[in-house]
């Protein structure tokens, strides 16, 4: 590693550091409904929606009235972006005519597998693109379809969040908040006029905003090349702020027009964890005592700065086998050295290192580089850190419903040390809420398990769509060996995790993939979600029972110890075996200078 990265990455730790307590205590008032700077603005249009809803902004729910909420909302987001994406051709605002006869040539097709596949995606905030964006979908569908899912999604996620702490505030109530009001509170207030500013700064610094039809250039070569644009910053600053991760081009951010300086590559990644580091602050300041939010961002910061620490330095070392071939692998003057394939210069290996890490500790997806061709230890990384159940600060309102389920998961783990009963934050922790948390983790743990090792086996193409889809592989389009199978079960953990990133060289595009896939993010988004809005309703109605010398501290250093445990043992039990067979043994089989 180099001084001049290591001064990046505690740059940025610092910065969201800074941030965490002003942008916690800003959503705290929000979502208890207190005035803020941005009230009297925002007020008319908070009130605006309500009244357009249906919406009685008094009325609380029960948990299974706020699940039953999010469901309902979540069937009709789905559908209408199915509808949308089917019926693109027809619609407006598409200058380049996708779905119609006369779109350009390379275009993908909406088919309807990969229309469920990206409508589940976007309403469930995993992004997952089985496709190019600029060759695939119209300026009505990015906007009205992705630009719109992206902030509903996230605020979804956000109300969920609210609603668990509310769970471990209140006693003896029955009620943990009303969904449409978070919902509504937490696109109007912290989403939107964020997204706004972040905009503005992409915009400034070169990102794209237009609705005009793609220009056609010539090239020194005198061949016609097609340079695709459209409404990008608008779309960009959602996309990181909400931790969706769907880019308007293919290439994501790694694309000039979506990340052109290493100051969006900044704005990018302070963005993404900018709500998530904030979160925790709100979490101590509802419950009434800050340390247990900062316990919270202790615990993730550690695995945060442990995961960029091994994936920097196992990027900048190389790949052995070139070094062997005489190449020269260290940092110099006039090189980076390291592992550059699949980089862009202007950013280099530590701000992707830190981007890679970032976008995979949070529920983002979004690269500045091809996670197919970082190395073996280096892939390892972004895959681990989504099969924890992205805790590690994670997705707007994931992470922290995530790293509460492993606290609660922590403090029973050490009522069994002790022979006590656990407690929480005065709360007693039976055995449902043990049970709700037990079945969130092994319900995405088993589809992708499950889902990994069929495709491993399965003897249909992996590269084609339907020719020789059931017959024998053949178009077999990812790579053999340890690496492809690491392909696969990227896609499925990218997939439960709600993450949406990939390694890349799998064709997704198939109906298998893309019908699995689909699965996949639902499983992952409301069986461990509907499992703990049923223990918010749980610790809503209990009685706080007061702190006594036989109760474990949740705020101090021997608790967060004992949180990473559970966060890293939990998570390295379930996949180990899955990870020997494709990152791990890959490492080794390069340093013996092979590879598949």
């Amino acid at each position: 590693m180099t001084g001049n990265g290591i001064v990046q990455i505690a740059i940025f730790f610092l910065l969201i550091l800074a941030a965490a307590k002003p942008m916690g205590a800003y959503m705290a008032k929000v979502f208890a409904g207190e005035r803020t700077i941005l009230y009297p603005v925002l007020r008319p249009l908070e009130r605006l929606c309500y009244a357009a809803c249906g919406v009685r902004e008094s009325v609380e729910q029960r948990w299974t009235q706020y699940a039953g909420s999010l469901i309902a909302f979540s069937i009709f987001s789905v559908v209408t972006l199915y509808l949308l994406q089917r019926l693109q051709g027809w619609l407006p605002l598409n200058p380049m005519g996708f779905g119609t006869a006369h779109a350009p040539s390379g275009a993908t097709a909406m088919t309807p597998d990969l229309a469920f596949n990206s409508a589940v995606s976007f309403a469930s905030n995993t992004n997952w693109q089985n496709y190019a964006g600029e060759s695939t979908l119209s300026y009505l569908v990015q906007m009205l379809g992705l630009t719109m899912h992206n902030f509903t999604s996230a605020a979804a996620g956000i109300a969920i969040a609210v609603a668990l702490i509310r769970g471990f505030a209140r006693q003896q109530a029955q009620a943990i908040g009303n969904f449409w009001v978070d919902l509504v509170r937490g696109v109007v207030y912290v989403l939107l006029p964020l997204s706004l500013v972040i905009a503005i700064l992409f915009c400034w610094q070169g990102v794209i905003q237009n609705v005009h039809p793609y220009t056609v250039a010539t090239t020194v070569e005198g061949k016609a090349q097609i340079i695709a644009q459209g409404p990008v910053a608008s779309q960009e600053a959602i996309k990181m702020l909400g931790t969706n991760g769907g880019g308007f081009f293919g290439a994501n951010s790694a694309h000039p027009f979506e990340n052109p300086t290493p100051l969006t590559n900044l704005i990018q990644i302070l963005a993404i964890f900018l709500i998530p580091a904030g979160l925790t602050y709100t979490f101590g300041k509802m419950v009434g005592d800050t340390r247990q939010g900062w316990a919270l961002f202790a615990a993730m910061s550690v695995l945060f700065l442990a995961g960029t620490v091994i994936l920097y330095a196992t990027e900048q070392a190389g790949n052995p086998i070139l070094s062997k071939l005489g190449l020269e692998s260290s940092a110099t003057a006039s090189q980076p050295g390291g592992n550059m394939e699949g980089k862009e210069v202007r950013f280099g290996i530590a701000a992707t290192a830190l981007f890679a890490t970032v976008t995979t500790d949070a529920s983002c997806g979004a690269v500045n580089a091809m996670h197919d061709s970082l190395t073996p230890l280096g892939g390892l990384v972004p895959l681990f850190n989504m099969q924890t159940g992205e805790v590690i600060f994670g997705g707007v309102g994931a992470g922290l419903y995530g790293m509460l389920l492993f606290a609660i998961l922590a403090v029973f783990i050490a009522g069994l040390m002790v022979g006590r009963t656990p407690e929480y934050l005065g709360k007693k922790i039976e055995s449902k809420e043990v049970k709700m948390a037990m079945l969130a983790l092994i319900a995405t743990a088993a589809v992708v398990l499950v889902f990994s090792g069929i495709s491993a086996v399965a003897n249909f193409s992996k590269g084609g769509y339907w020719n020789g889809q059931f017959g024998p592989a053949t178009g077999n389009l990812n790579n053999g060996g340890p690496h492809g199978f690491g392909e696969i079960i990227y896609l499925f953990s990218s997939s439960a995790a709600n993450n949406g990133s990939a390694f890349g060289g799998l064709n997704g595009n198939s109906p298998w993939y893309n019908l699995a896939g689909g699965m996949t993010m639902l499983v992952g988004r409301f069986l461990f979600i509907i499992p703990l809005l049923a223990a918010a309703g749980s610790l809503a109605a209990k009685k706080r029972i007061p702190t006594t010398s036989g109760t474990l501290p949740t705020h101090g250093p021997l608790f967060v110890g004992l949180l990473l445990g559970t966060v890293v043992i939990v998570s390295a039990l379930t996949f180990f075996p899955a990870l020997s067979l494709s990152p791990i043994v890959e490492h080794f089989l390069m340093h013996e200078g092979r590879l598949f």
